[in-house]
Order: structure tokens, then C-alpha cells, then sequence
């Protein structure tokens, strides 16, 4: 079963824009890292800003160890792109896994192996 996350502009009539963001240097650090953003405690940091108030793109690249927290949210889609990872009190997933959450958070993603990681944080849903 396919499952897809779609964000969509939080107002209709908007101009389609392009941004490109370098966050290389961002991810070496192995935390979560904002890449796209339309919420306002993001504005300033380094990411695309979208436009929906109610959502953020994060990326982690971890080394064997390293854990991110997942961040507190109505909704979150996490996806494992790349390597594999143990998620807090569900285990094991694989390249090419996902997880959608509802009204969770906290829980710690650990890389068992070099692993990148995408988490749509999102606090709002918005018909098409």
C-alpha cells in the first residue's frame, strides 16, 4: 500500500515559487534540521520557506549511534531514505520504510548503520 503525504499552501492563489537551499555543512552536526518551513519559529533559520504555516521538512544524516528526538506534533510522517534505523518502541525499519503518526512525538531514532531521515512535522490538516 502507497501512501503519500501531500502539503499543500495554507491559501489558495499563490504564484509557484524556487528556492535551493545548501544544507550539507547543517547535516554534519547529525541533528534534525529544518530544510522546508512555513512555520514562524523557523523563520530566519536556514530553510525554504513553504507556504504553510502548519508544516516543516526535517533531515537528519546519522552516524551508527546517533539518535535524533522526533519532534512533538499533531501529525509526522517519518521515511528512512537511506540505511537503517531503531525507532523507540517500534523497532527496526529499512531503507525505504515509513511511519505516519498521530498526536505523538519524542520518541528517539537511532542509526544502526549510516542513515539519512526525512520527518514532515505537521500541526494542521488542509483539504486540496
Amino acid at each position: 500500500m502507497i501512501h503519500k503525504t501531500r502539503v499543500v499552501p495554507d491559501e489558495g492563489g499563490l504564484t509557484p515559487g524556487y528556492e535551493q537551499l545548501e544544507i550539507d555543512a547543517d547535516l554534519l552536526g547529525g541533528a534534525l534540521v529544518p530544510v522546508a518551513s512555513g512555520m514562524a519559529r523557523d523563520e530566519g533559520r536556514s530553510a525554504i520557506r513553504i507556504n504553510n504555516r502548519y508544516a516543516a521538512l526535517h533531515v537528519a544524516r546519522l552516524q551508527p549511534g546517533q539518535s535524533v528526538e522526533l519532534p512533538e506534533a499533531p501529525f509526522l510522517h517519518l521515511f528512512v531514505p537511506r540505511g537503517t534505523v531503531d525507532l523507540e518502541g517500534a523497532g527496526h525499519l529499512a531503507e525505504g520504510d515509513a511511519v505516519r503518526f498521530t498526536a505523538t512525538g519524542g520518541q528517539r531514532v537511532t542509526a544502526t548503520v549510516p542513515a539519512e531521515i526525512l520527518v514532515w512535522e505537521m500541526h494542521a490538516t488542509l483539504a486540496a
